[in-house]
């Protein structure tokens, strides 16, 4: 197995994505709410790599993404992401700079599973940890509205 785990460690070094992404919300106690996920985008005539991704990790969906017209495969769950994608890719590293995200990635998942993101000092350094990644992407919020 390991050619196959090799394999989609390299996919996602080229298509794949570590993100966190803010929003304001009622339901938290400190108004903002942190949600990391990891993905990975394809066309339709190529899914059963998508398949191939949710096989392996055993978890997470494949969903048609509106912006591009893609599919992506998606996980979400916290406990998904330390337990089986965060051991992934440090058991098969990726081998572009994109290892310095997933690093900071790493680091906001094993956060956030300790709830060091219920208190303001620890939102805030997951904000500035999420902010040093993917910084040619879009944003919805600024870092100084995320901030607390």
């Amino acid at each position: 197995m390991a050619d196959v785990n090799s394999y989609l460690s390299g996919y996602a070094d080229g298509e794949g994505c570590f993100c966190v992404s803010f929003s304001k919300s009622q339901r938290h106690n400190l108004g903002r709410e942190a949600r990391p996920s990891f993905s990975v985008s394809q066309n339709s005539d190529r899914m059963e790599i998508l398949e191939l991704f949710k096989k392996q990790f055993g978890c997470g969906y494949i969903r048609p993404d509106r912006s591009d017209k893609t599919f992506k495969y998606e996980i979400r769950s916290i406990q998904h992401l330390i337990k089986k994608v965060i051991p992934h890719f440090e058991a098969y590293p990726l081998l572009s700079s994109k290892k310095a995200d997933f690093k900071k990635f790493a680091e906001i998942c094993r956060m956030i599973s300790r709830k060091e993101h219920l208190k303001s000092r620890g939102f805030n350094k997951i904000v500035d940890l999420a902010f040093e990644m993917n910084v040619s992407g879009k944003r919805k919020y600024s870092k100084s509205e995320m901030k607390i």
